[in-house]
């Protein structure tokens, strides 16, 4: 199910109510690089002027990326953000079960489209951040790629391989070498920005949202998602980024160590578990911190409004006050602050579709869009703890069953958002 179509399946079952109390408390290494895998301190959620990125796969991992950065160039974006799928489609890094998990080179992964990914970003100096997302049949018993591994540990060892691979001194063995975008001796760059999944409150990416246990339903998607959290947290700082490898940027804004995002939460959730679940992100987070999630460097969030005719500053109320947009992010960040200290935040995806051609709710004005886009900027710019702020989408999807939030159409005609991203402020 496409994105779109989640949300206006989610605005319909809005009007049924809550069926479920909101918050419910529920209650030896082949490579060289390996040898970065020490034990340190997690490092601090960087201070500094908010960077601006985007976040459009279809172009940037799996289109082409040589058209894709001269866009991303143009637009002077810092951060590009795609997830590093585990498995469960064409794009999946391990399909195939590795002999050694840990070990990057290991003949049963495929890393080529990240590694190209990472070569380009790193000539057009700019950021990556990966999201570590969807189970390998071989790790959930056969399952959809919704479904969690059955042992954590797996899912543990995978982050470990890709920490390794861009750690900054990993030299990919020569089967795996991408002869036109490097020399045979070069490393892969930088990738010190991750987050765990994506929208795991979300039935699209986290699946099942409830189970029913002793004749009452809890929140089954915040369980598995606190090990899921605390094994990409393992994983990614369980290696160290190579001294003095170079960063696809000056660096001058961003961390020197691993930085791993968990949360990454859909802005809504129906709370009801009969029909298409999915959990609020204030319910989802409580949850997930009374079943066991650790710590994490950043909590990040997806804060869209749930209609083309709510501004940026829009203040979600009533039955809809759980709903978690951009204008009361300060709810999230109060109960982050709440359990796990004075975080910081990352906006891992923003937009607003466009009418032409999203009819729908969702769609409003070119105009309205670029207007939205100015203001959303300068208005997590205010917020002291929101390092990061990405836009979703260069470029329309083909189909109007996808998203429509481009900054461009599908044909290659630029919307005014276009001018306004380009002219917002930067960290």
């Amino acid at each position: 199910m496409s994105k779109r179509i989640a949300l206006l399946a989610a605005a319909g079952v809005a009007a049924v109510g809550l069926a479920v109390p909101a918050a419910g408390a529920q209650p030896k290494k082949k490579h060289a690089a390996k040898a970065h895998h020490v034990a340190k301190k997690p490092s601090r959620a960087y201070s500094g002027k908010m960077l601006v990125g985007i976040n459009d796969e279809a172009v940037t991992l799996y289109g082409d990326p040589a058209q894709a950065f001269q866009a991303i160039k143009a637009l002077r974006a810092q951060i590009v953000r795609v997830n590093l799928y585990w498995g469960g489609n064409q794009w999946a890094v391990a399909n195939k079960k590795p002999l050694d998990a840990t070990d990057p080179g290991d003949h049963a992964y495929r890393w080529d489209i990240y590694d190209r990914l990472a070569r380009y970003a790193h000539t057009y100096h700019v950021q990556l951040m990966f999201s570590i997302v969807f189970s390998p049949r071989w790790a959930n018993g056969g399952k959809a790629a919704t479904v969690p591994p059955k042992s954590m540990k797996a899912l543990q060892d995978f982050a470990v391989a890709a920490a390794t691979r861009y750690d900054g001194g990993y030299v990919p063995p020569a089967w795996q070498q991408q002869p036109t975008l490097a020399g045979p001796t070069e490393p892969l760059p930088v990738v010190n920005l991750w987050t765990a999944w994506n929208e795991p409150n979300n039935p699209d990416f986290l699946t099942p949202q409830y189970t029913k246990k002793k004749g009452k339903y809890v929140i089954a998607s915040a369980a598995a998602y606190a090990k899921i959290c605390n094994s990409v947290y393992a994983g990614i700082h369980a290696v160290s980024i190579v001294p003095g490898a170079i960063t696809s940027t000056t660096g001058k804004y961003l961390p020197t160590q691993e930085m791993v995002a968990c949360g990454v939460t859909d802005p809504r959730g129906n709370d009801n578990p009969h029909r298409r679940p999915s959990v609020d992100p204030i319910s989802f987070l409580t949850a997930a911190h009374n079943a066991g999630m650790k710590t994490f460097d950043v909590y990040a969030h997806n804060p869209y409004a749930s209609s083309g005719k709510e501004s940026p500053k829009y203040v979600p109320k009533g039955k809809y006050a759980r709903r978690i947009q951009l204008g009361n992010i300060n709810v999230l960040l109060n109960l982050v602050k709440k359990y796990y200290g004075p975080k910081h935040l990352w906006i891992t995806e923003y937009g607003y579709q466009t009418n032409p051609p999203d009819k729908t709710v969702f769609g409003t004005s070119w105009k309205n869009q670029a207007a939205y886009l100015k203001s959303s900027i300068l208005l997590a710019r205010r917020n002291p703890r929101i390092d990061i702020f990405i836009w979703y989408l260069i470029k329309d999807e083909p189909k109007i069953s996808g998203w429509q939030s481009g900054l461009e159409t599908f044909g290659g005609k630029k919307k005014p958002a276009w001018a306004a991203f380009v002219h917002s402020p930067r960290g």
